[in-house]
């Protein structure tokens, strides 16, 4: 079902930090995280479905997903975990990538998607099982995000336990260096279980109770063994620095890895001409043609100042 917290431009040091407890079934095969073949995707592999629920890029794209809490599941339906990795593939900036999305979205079962473009500062959050039953994306505002198998910062007892633990932590850093170790540790190996009272009531009440902790303890179920299978740390510093956490189970024995690189901002598209997204739930032309016109007037009163800070008169 996975858990995340995450911290977007709110921070002199990290314009991104992550944390995500992927739970699964213990049977379901993965690889730890590492470079795909050719090098440009970072993440773990779910190699059942062939995709990812965190991938990374070499230009500074970051998506991960979560899967939707409910009972009903879509017979054929594709991958959700090609959804992150289409992304830091893809060219296109979040918001048009989230468009393409929302047109097929009914072809997958549900699913809560970040899309993060770290050079343009640009994050979107989609997903397929909104309150009305319609497909819809937004731009994520500056500030600390909870994601369960709800929708965004859905107000689950575990969720809230997370961001006050979260918050509480990061004031003992102040504006400096964060311990990815010590994080994880007090904030994602959390096994406080919540009233039952409170719980989603998706499931049968003691399986939601089983699931209630941040962490996940292995729980027998009709189809083996569930919990927490990984826990992975991504911080991304205001000069380029990304560091990847990730601490893995292999037969009931915990590892831990490090993979740590720079952005390569020449393979980013950050001197592109895009449209902001605000939020939609299909393309509005009108606004968007209004938009435009005033994103390229911008960019070309831009482009008129650095040539006059080059040319120099001599009377």
């Amino acid at each position: 079902m996975c858990i995340a917290v995450f911290m977007w431009q709110s921070h002199p040091l990290y314009p991104f930090l992550l944390l995500l407890n992927r739970d699964e079934y213990h049977t379901r095969p993965t690889e730890p995280a590492g470079w795909w073949e050719g090098g440009e995707i970072l993440g773990g592999r779910d190699e059942l479905g062939g995709g990812t629920w965190l991938a990374c890029s070499r230009g500074g794209r970051i998506a991960f997903l979560t899967n939707f809490r409910e009972k009903e599941s879509l017979p054929g339906a594709k991958s959700r975990g090609n959804l992150p990795v289409r992304f830091v593939e893809s060219r296109k900036d979040p918001s048009e990538f989230a468009e393409e999305v929302i047109q097929e979205a009914e072809q997958y079962n549900g699913f809560n998607l970040v899309l993060t473009d770290i050079c343009s500062k640009s994050m979107v959050y989609v997903t397929n099982r909104p309150k009305n039953n319609k497909p819809y994306g937004f731009q994520v505002s500056p500030g600390i995000h909870v994601l369960t198998s709800a929708s965004l910062d859905s107000r689950w007892p575990k969720a809230e336990r997370l961001l006050q633990n979260f918050k509480e932590l990061m004031n003992t850093y102040g504006e400096g260096e964060v311990r990815a170790n010590e994080m994880v540790q007090k904030l994602m190996r959390d096994t406080t279980k919540a009233d039952k009272s409170p719980l989603p009531g998706i499931y049968s009440l003691e399986f939601e109770y089983q699931l209630s902790s941040i962490y996940i303890e292995a729980t027998d179920t009709p189809l083996g063994l569930y919990g927490t299978r990984s826990t992975s740390a991504v911080l991304v510093k205001a000069n380029g620095d990304i560091c990847f956490h990730e601490w893995y189970l292999v037969d009931d024995i915990w590892k831990e890895h490090v993979i740590t690189y720079q952005i390569n901002k020449g393979d980013t598209q950050s001197d592109k001409l895009r449209v902001p997204l605000f939020e939609f739930d299909h393309f509005d032309a009108p606004r968007q043609s209004q938009m435009l016109k005033k994103e390229c007037i911008r960019l070309l009163n831009r482009q008129m100042l650095q040539w006059l800070t080059v040319v120099h008169y001599k009377p």
